[in-house]
């Protein structure tokens, strides 16, 4: 598998080493990092911890019900029940764990198409304004670094990207 990796990369490069002898511009940029660390990133990250802290808050509350009605269970027993209302206590608090147990799964996967939804809608953005950068700036490529096997460092474009990508945020 390692040997099929590397031969792709080699008649990858090829191309490239083309492009680089003519005295074609090629660059590289971190998308992690432009996503990460840009205002657009940022806003998306602090959006989902507001929403992750709500929920935390919920599940709180949840749960301290939910030992309410244990405790309630547990402290009155057989002895001060009779057979019918510790039953229906007991489907309380069956219920109670299934509602917590949807609630949590719910949440997460909210969270989740969340994080999807900020993510897709960022990068497409960033697609754009590295095409841009490219055109503006001469670049006959360039590539995402997490698909690269090397990349001259000075090749990277990322810094720049970040920087046009929270101006073109501004306007």
């Amino acid at each position: 598998m390692k040997r099929f990796i590397v031969a792709i990369s080699l008649v990858l490069a090829l191309p490239l080493s083309v492009l680089a002898a003519d005295g074609s511009k090629i660059g590289s940029v971190d998308i992690q990092k432009v996503l990460s660390q840009s205002d657009a990133g940022k806003e998306a990250k602090d959006q989902l911890m507001q929403k992750a802290t709500k929920y935390e808050a919920e599940k709180a509350a949840k749960e301290a019900e939910l030992l309410k009605l244990k405790g309630e269970l547990e402290s009155q027993g057989t002895a001060l029940l009779n057979e019918s209302a510790r039953s229906a206590k007991d489907r309380d608090y069956q219920k109670g764990m299934k509602d917590y147990q949807r609630f949590l799964k719910d949440a997460q996967d909210d969270l989740q198409l969340k994080n999807a939804e900020y993510t897709n809608k960022i990068l497409d953005e960033i697609g754009k304004v590295v095409q841009e950068f490219g055109r503006k700036s001469g670049y006959t490529a360039i590539f995402g670094r997490e698909t690269m096997v090397y990349i001259d460092p000075s090749a990277d474009v990322t810094d720049a990207v970040l920087k046009a990508f929270n101006e073109s945020r501004k306007k």
